[in-house]
């Protein structure tokens, strides 16, 4: 059960739904076996009836696979499985011209007659079903119900069955063919939407992180356009003023100087800027994007009143975080809870997108040797955690700072947990606190 768990576990959402919907299709197959095992009941245990037994297991068995093969078609993985589809044509054409033979040999037997009957209009009907998968489009799909419910009628005809048995057994095929039909597009569909979503999530995740880059890139180009070019522009005519032998190429230099000077000043003011998180932003930011990701995101605690240093490390224990959420694992859910308590700021991170089973508790992840930044990074955590990383090793570089420690590894099985401790030191933290 544990490692049945785990498969089921590690797989993501839209293959979790692939396998419940690949299980479902092959249990249609089983459901066509059984209801043609209630008319042979009645009576239909002959030798030919044997016979049509075996061809009717066979059937089952090519309606099971060529429902995997389409589901694989729908996904890109194989081609279309046109020869599968003919061939189901082909085994569903000859049950049915052996249970009108056997029908036809019965010497009238009400019970016979009546079993063949049943076998005859199962038969087609799920592989009328099955077939639509194989093909694409409202049209494509009621011309193969259409072509199975005339089949069914001509080969009825042939064998010289009355009007009335031809009428009836045409509509049975045709309604319970349209049924089917409708069940299994319905469930390619939906398992094609679910795919979709996913693949809107990860570009929500990917368009979110480019839109960080390109503010950083902005607020760069704009401290350093304007200085670079008039820097170029003073060394050129430094450059021309020394050729003559000016003094004023002296002034032109140092003036450059003074601009390069300024311009290390402004580039350190902007990523000290990106480097100072603010918590509050901070909380406000990942619960706006990892909501737009499509991720079920709580945020409980202010910020408000801590200082400005415990406000910038645990912001970044967020930023950090939440990052790891968007960009590892499968998470559905993420809290993020932020509680002030007398001495003590402790931040909560958890979500349930981890991807392998862990300890209980919040133990350290490098003593654990669980865990990812966030969730779902195990390998990269653990680099972090051997000193070599930037991750959870960063992250505690900050919290050293300000005393604080840091805590990260499996509360549960699939559910990843991050907690920072920061003690507010100092009358003048606490005032800001209470006040």
């Amino acid at each position: 059960m544990g490692r049945a768990g785990g498969w089921w576990g590690r797989k993501s959402t839209p293959a979790k739904v692939e396998t419940y919907t690949r299980w479902t299709f092959h249990f249609f197959a089983l459901v066509e076996f059984t209801s043609v095992g209630i008319p042979f009941g009645n009576g239909l245990w002959t030798t030919a009836a044997l016979w049509l037994l075996l061809l009717i297991l066979g059937h089952c068995v090519l309606c099971a696979v060529l429902a995997s093969r389409a589901l694989d078609w729908t996904r890109g993985r194989r081609p279309q499985p046109v020869r599968l589809m003919w061939a189901l044509a082909a085994a569903t054409a000859a049950v049915g011209v052996v249970a009108l033979w056997i029908g036809k040999h019965s010497g009238g037997d009400d019970n016979v007659e009546t079993a063949v009957g049943g076998v005859y209009g199962i038969t087609l009907t799920f592989a009328a079903g099955n077939s639509t998968l194989a093909v694409r489009g409202r049209r494509r799909v009621t011309a193969v119900v259409v072509g199975y419910t005339l089949g069914s009628g001509a080969l009825l005809l042939a064998f010289g069955a009355p009007a009335a048995a031809v009428l009836g057994a045409t509509v049975a095929v045709l309604f319970g063919g349209a049924f089917l039909a409708a069940t299994f597009v319905f469930s390619v569909w939906l398992l094609d939407a679910v795919y979709e979503l996913d693949e809107a999530r990860e570009t929500r995740t990917r368009l979110a992180v480019a839109e960080e880059r390109l503010r950083f890139g902005r607020d760069l180009h704009d401290v350093l356009g304007r200085n670079l070019a008039v820097i170029a522009l003073k060394s050129e005519l430094a450059v021309q003023l020394a050729r003559r032998e000016r003094p004023e190429a002296v002034e032109q230099m140092v003036e450059v100087q003074r601009i390069a000077q300024e311009s290390q000043r402004e580039v350190r003011d902007v990523v000290r800027g990106y480097r100072e998180a603010d918590l509050g932003v901070e909380l406000t930011g990942a619960h706006g994007v990892l909501t737009a990701a499509g991720i079920d995101c709580e945020v409980r605690g202010e910020a408000t009143g801590l200082p400005a240093e415990v406000q910038s490390a645990l912001g970044w224990v967020v930023r950090e975080t939440t990052t790891n959420v968007l960009r590892h694992g499968d998470a559905a859910r993420c809290s993020v809870e932020l509680r002030v308590m007398k001495g003590l700021v402790v931040l909560t991170v958890e979500n349930d997108g981890a991807g392998g089973a862990g300890s209980a508790g919040t133990g350290d992840a490098e003593s654990e040797g669980g865990g990812g930044e966030g969730g779902g990074e195990g390998s990269r955590g653990r680099e972090g955690s051997r000193g070599g990383g930037s991750g959870l090793a960063g992250l505690r570089e900050r919290l050293r700072v300000v005393d604080g420690t840091l805590a990260a590894g499996f509360a549960e099985a699939g559910t990843f947990r991050v907690v920072a401790e920061v003690p507010l030191t100092g009358t003048a933290a606490l005032s800001e606190v209470t006040s």
